[in-house]
């Protein structure tokens, strides 16, 4: 699987949410240093070190972000009330999309991967 299996996965949906998963797959990519793209689950992902970093999908209302652990308070603070589960995250296609948290999110799972090595 690569990266052109998620541009493939990406194009099976409508160009509206096409649009919001490649900002989120951009916004990924900007976090995780040398990550790999794939599919698995039938859910694009980055690759961190041949471990998964974050899982993402795209919904008919969402975009969803998996798993994405308790975070540190602040950041933790900003993304409660996206949670829609212990480590799931919901972008809602109604709101706008933030692109920085995603971003954000992600450097912190790397911070956190750095840690645990």
């Amino acid at each position: 699987m690569s990266a052109a299996d998620v541009d493939a996965y990406i194009a099976t949906f409508p160009p509206e949410i096409a649009e919001r998963l490649t900002l989120v797959r951009e916004a990924l990519l900007r976090a995780v240093p040398d990550g790999e793209e794939v599919v698995r689950y039938d859910m694009a992902a980055v690759m961190l070190g041949g471990r998964y970093a974050i899982h993402y999908a795209g919904w008919r209302r969402h975009v969803g972000l998996y798993p994405v652990p308790t975070l540190d308070d602040d950041l933790e603070a900003e993304v409660a009330p996206l949670r829609s589960g212990k480590d799931s995250v919901q972008l809602m296609h109604a709101q706008e999309l933030p692109v920085d948290l995603v971003e954000r999110i992600a450097r912190a799972i790397v911070a956190r991967r750095a840690t645990e090595s």
